[in-house]
């Protein structure tokens, strides 16, 4: 059986990404502490967040920065309500655990907006799979990578 992990570096293969994965001796479960570990501002650390949307899975890849605004999200997709997923639809959707949710390596493609505000920063990090692993690659790259729909979707 696969992990999290080697799910997510057989996806960084299939789609010709070029970052490579990064193992860390400790968990970095937040962007602050994945900041502080890769020596990087906590803008660039692509947060990868699943959301209820009307009952659907969606993920959020996010800066780092800031929170997204669930209202704001719903308008944009047209949809009554957003909301964070608990652990287990998070699990069931990404087979991967909250805090070490990665953008790619899910058993199903989920609908996916990119936050803006990654386009900042040349690198930006992204998890891949669980608490202990990253890897670098772009704002373009993270859009190619999961279909994402480019949207602003901070406060």
């Amino acid at each position: 059986m696969n992990t999290p992990v080697q799910n997510v570096a057989d996806a960084l293969r299939a789609l010709n990404a070029t970052g490579e994965i990064r193992e860390f001796t400790e968990t970095v479960p937040t962007a602050a502490a994945a900041a502080e570990q890769l020596g990087c501002e906590v803008g660039a650390i692509a947060n990868s967040l699943i959301f209820s949307a009307d009952g659907r899975p969606l993920l959020v890849v996010t800066s780092g920065a800031h929170r997204v605004d669930t209202l704001a999200v719903a308008k944009l997709l047209g949809i009554r309500k957003v909301r964070r997923a608990d652990p287990a639809f998070v699990l069931a959707a990404t087979g991967q655990e909250v805090g070490g949710v990665a953008p790619i390596g899910h058993p199903h493609r989920v609908r996916t907006l990119v936050d803006t505000w990654l386009s900042k920063h040349e690198v930006v990090w992204a998890g891949a799979g669980d608490h202990n692993h990253m890897y670098p690659t772009t704002y373009e790259e993270l859009l190619r990578m999961t279909g994402g729909q480019a949207a602003d979707v901070g406060p």
